[in-house]
C-alpha cells in the first residue's frame, strides 16, 4: 500500500505567507495530530557546521514549533555532536554554533538542547533485529523523548548519495559511537607519521586500547569498542576515519540505525525541505550552489516515501548551472548520481522497505 506525502511547492501570497501555507501543510496532513498536551516533543533538525548556508533557517523553522505549541506540546530542538572534529563534536561548541545561526529559544519557543550530552555519553542502546546490528547508540534525549519529529533538509552527500529523513534519523540521533559503527566496524585507523606521542589519545580511551610505545602511540584492534573519543581527543590527525567504506555495507548501517532511532517513540513525523539542494552536507562548513531550482516541503509520517518523493522531485526539476553538475544532465536523470558516479543512494530506500520501515510507493498530495 503507498504511504502519503504532502506536498506544498513554496508558492505564496499576501493573504497565505510562508507561516500561513506551512501549517496549513502539516495540519493536511495529520501528523501533529496525535501529539499529546505536555508532551516532550524532539524536533531533530540540523544546525549547519560553521560556514554553511542552506541548513533550514530558524525563520522557517518558527511556524512549525509554533504549532507544537499550540498544541500544549514541549517541543526541544535537538541534534548530536560530530564524530569529525569540528565545531560541533562537543556540546558546548555544538549549542553556540546553533545560537550564531539564529536558533534563539526565545524566538523560536523551544530550546537548544545537545541529545548525547557535552561529551556524548548520555547515551542508550536500542535492541534492533538487524542484519549487522543487534543494539545501536542512540543519544538519550531522543531516546526518552515523547514524540520525535524531524525536520530534514534534503540534500547530496559525499557518502550516502543523498541525505533526507533516513539520514537524519541514523547520522543524527546516534552518538558518537553510534556515528562511528555506521562508518566502519572496529574503530579508527593510527596514521603514525601524524603522532606526536602527546599520550592524548590514550588518556582518552576507556578500553585501553590506545598506549605509548615509545614516541608514538599504538593501537589494539580487538580492544577497541568505536566510541570516537580519541577522534575528538587527538588534534593532529593521527586517529582517522576510513570515510570511503563500501557504501552499500554503509547505507545499510545507516538505515539500521534510523530504525534504531524510530523504535522509542510510537508517534512520529518527518518534515521536508526540498531547497537550497547541494551538492554537499551541511555538515562540510559550506554549502555550493544548488543542483536544482527550489521545489518545495513534503510531510509525511513514513520516512521511506518522503526520501522517495524528495529525491523524485529533484531528478524531474531542471538541472541548475553553475552546479556541481555534470554538463548533459537530462530531467529525470539522477542528479546526485551524476555528482557522485560510485553512489547509488536509493539502496537505503529499498533496505529500508525491506526492513519495514516503510515503502517507496507513495501517492502525492499537493496542498
Amino acid at each position: 500500500m503507498a504511504s502519503k506525502v504532502y506536498f506544498w511547492n513554496l508558492r505564496t501570497s499576501m493573504k497565505m505567507p510562508y507561516a500561513k501555507r506551512v501549517k496549513r501543510l502539516i495540519k493536511r496532513s495529520g501528523v501533529f495530530a496525535p501529539i499529546e498536551s505536555k508532551a516532550l516533543v524532539a524536533v531533530k533538525v540540523h544546525f549547519g557546521e560553521a560556514g554553511a548556508t542552506g541548513f533550514i533557517a530558524p525563520i522557517y523553522i518558527a511556524p512549525i514549533v509554533g504549532l507544537l505549541v499550540k498544541a500544549g506540546a514541549r517541543p526541544f530542538l535537538a541534534d548530536t555532536n560530530t564524530l569529525y572534529t569540528g565545531q560541533r563534536y562537543e556540546g558546548v561548541s555544538h549549542a553556540q554554533v546553533a545560537a550564531r545561526h539564529g536558533f534563539d529559544p526565545n524566538v523560536l519557543g523551544a530550546p537548544v538542547v545537545i541529545a548525547d550530552g557535552i561529551r556524548s555519553q548520555n547515551v542508550r542502546e536500542v535492541a534492533i533485529k538487524g542484519k549487522h546490528f543487534k543494539t545501536c547508540s542512540i543519544a538519550g534525549d531522543f531516546v526518552d523523548a515523547d514524540v520525535l519529529v524531524t525536520l530534514n533538509h534534503f540534500k547530496g552527500h559525499l557518502l550516502g548519495g543523498f541525505g533526507g529523513a533516513l539520514k537524519n534519523l541514523a547520522m543524527g540521533c546516534a552518538s558518537v559511537k553510534g556515528k562511528m559503527q555506521q562508518h566502519c566496524d572496529m574503530g579508527p585507523t593510527l596514521i603514525e607519521k601524524n603522532c606526536t606521542g602527546c599520550g592524548a589519545c590514550v588518556a582518552a580511551c576507556l578500553h585501553k586500547a590506545l598506549e605509548l610505545e615509545g614516541e608514538k602511540a599504538a593501537l589494539t584492534k580487538e580492544k577497541c569498542v568505536g566510541c570516537g573519543a580519541c577522534i575528538h581527543a587527538c588534534e593532529y590527525g593521527a586517529l582517522q576515519i576510513e570515510w570511503k567504506e563500501n557504501t552499500p555495507l554503509f547505507l545499510e548501517r545507516m538505515v539500521e540505525y534510523a530504525a534504531a532511532a524510530l523504535a522509542s517513540q510510537e508517534i512520529r513525523a518527518h518534515i521536508t525541505f526540498v531547497t537550497n539542494v547541494s551538492p554537499g552536507c551541511d555538515c562540510e562548513g559550506h554549502s555550493d550552489a544548488p543542483i536544482c531550482p527550489d521545489q518545495g516541503v513534503l510531510v509525511s509520517d513514513d520516512p521511506v516515501a518522503l526520501d522517495q518523493a524528495a529525491l523524485d522531485r529533484v531528478n524531474l526539476a531542471p538541472p541548475h548551472y553553475p552546479s556541481a553538475l555534470p554538463k548533459g544532465v537530462q530531467l529525470g536523470d539522477d542528479k546526485f548520481m551524476a555528482v557522485y558516479p560510485d553512489i547509488d543512494g536509493t539502496h537505503a530506500l529499498a533496505y529500508a522497505e525491506s526492513m519495514g520501515l516503510g515503502t517507496r510507493k507513495y501517492d502525492l498530495v499537493k496542498c
